[in-house]
């Protein structure tokens, strides 16, 4: 592909092309369907959310790119060792994403390539931060939900009297809800068989 002339006609940088160019070869090397198309089937065969496969597919990708756009193949603990501890301490991650980082490359090895993965001696570890979180009072919550209306009231509302996470909040459904219950039973996407309930009797009035 003439990568100048694409570059010049959607105005996207010619090196960036190159690299996209690049790494589409490189996870093609392995055979069909690509790389990142066989990471993606194996994401989906196993349910996981939308979210976990952008961010796998992200971290696999900058793992190659690390590497000099070398396949994962001929790659191995010292590698991944090299671009966890980089991302630890020259990009200064948090605990939680170099963790996601570390599961996105042993889901890449373990089911997508066959490969095991041993343990990862020397690996450094980014800090988790110590500091407290901060709660509101009562009074405050009040406040807050007070300059609210509408939907975002009723989602500040349930996530604050039910303990629900954000996620489970936005993708509620309404056969979640049970009102003669007085009930939320929300049903985990990426896990069959495991829910959580959510006890929320004041929002729906006296019984």
């Amino acid at each position: 592909m003439n990568t100048q002339l694409v570059s010049s006609r959607v105005g996207f940088p010619e090196e960036t092309l190159k690299d996209s160019e690049a790494l589409r070869a490189t996870c093609a090397s392995a055979g069909k369907p690509k790389l990142l198309d066989q990471v993606r089937q194996r994401i989906r065969s196993r349910h996981f959310s939308g979210s976990t496969e952008e961010a796998y597919v992200h971290w696999i990708k900058r793992f190659i790119f690390f590497h000099g756009k070398r396949h994962p193949v001929e790659m191995a603990e010292l590698e991944i060792n090299q671009f966890l501890t980089y991302l630890a301490i020259d990009q200064k991650v948090s605990a939680s994403t170099q963790n996601q980082a570390l599961s996105a490359l042993l889901f890449l090895y373990q089911q997508v390539l066959g490969k095991n993965i041993g343990s990862i001696e020397g690996l450094v570890r980014a800090r988790k931060p110590k500091r407290l979180p901060v709660v509101l009072t009562r009074e405050e919550a009040r406040v807050v939900l007070g300059h609210l209306a509408g939907t975002p009231r009723l989602m500040a509302t349930l996530l604050y009297g039910s303990g629900m996470q954000i996620m489970e909040c936005l993708k509620l459904r309404v056969k979640d809800v049970d009102i003669l219950l007085r009930l939320i039973c929300w049903r985990m996407g990426t896990t069959y068989g495991r829910s959580r309930s959510f006890w929320v009797i004041k929002m729906f009035g006296p019984p």
